[in-house]
């Protein structure tokens, strides 16, 4: 149960709920952990669904050459959401995988169309968390093209330092587009 109020907290940050909407959430939630290694979608699916991390951490990557490229990890309190793919019905051009043993919730269209007609207030909450989604993603993607690796590196570091303690240092470099022993020499340059 502890669990599943996190999904009312974050929802409640956005916009307090009634009594009668926490309850209505706590009731439709869906958990399920995953193993360390567990894919949840594959290039060439198509996502179906949506996840709300509660506690571990799923990365986003695509092959390119046969290569993985890491290009998103989501850890607590985050949205792991395949836009493309689940409003448009067309196949995931990435993978999602469990970096570590995940707990998610896990959400779906039907779902989410069962609260809107009990809640119509729900379309609101749902619209600003896919705003807050976005503008995230926005500034990632900005920072990727006018940052350098290092500016990168730097920025993670500050914004989510625990991905260093969670996430092997290959696929950090990967993240911050670099190789491994680029990545290297990065922090030996910031030390």
């Amino acid at each position: 149960m502890m669990m599943k109020q996190k999904l009312v907290d974050y929802f409640s940050k956005i916009i307090p709920l009634t009594d009668e909407e926490a309850g209505a959430i706590l009731e439709s939630i869906v958990t399920k952990t995953f193993k360390k290694g567990d894919i949840l979608l594959r290039e060439g699916q198509v996502s179906t669904e949506v996840y709300f991390v509660l506690e571990g951490c799923v990365r986003q990557y695509y092959l390119k050459e046969g290569e993985e490229v890491t290009n998103g990890f989501f850890t607590e309190e985050q949205w792991v959401i395949s836009i493309n793919s689940l409003s448009q019905k067309v196949p995931a051009d990435h993978y999602w995988v469990c970096s570590e043993d995940t707990t998610v919730v896990i959400g779906n269209e039907q779902k989410e169309n069962d609260l809107y007609c009990r809640f119509p207030r729900f379309e609101t909450i749902s619209r600003k968390v896919m705003e807050k989604v976005f503008g995230e993603q926005q500034k990632l993607n900005v920072s990727y093209f006018t940052a350098t690796p290092e500016e990168r590196y730097l920025r993670l570091m500050n914004t989510r330092p625990d991905l260093f303690q969670r996430i092997p240092q290959y696929q950090i470099a990967s993240y911050i587009g670099v190789k491994p022993e680029s990545l290297s020499r990065i922090r030996r340059r910031i030390r």
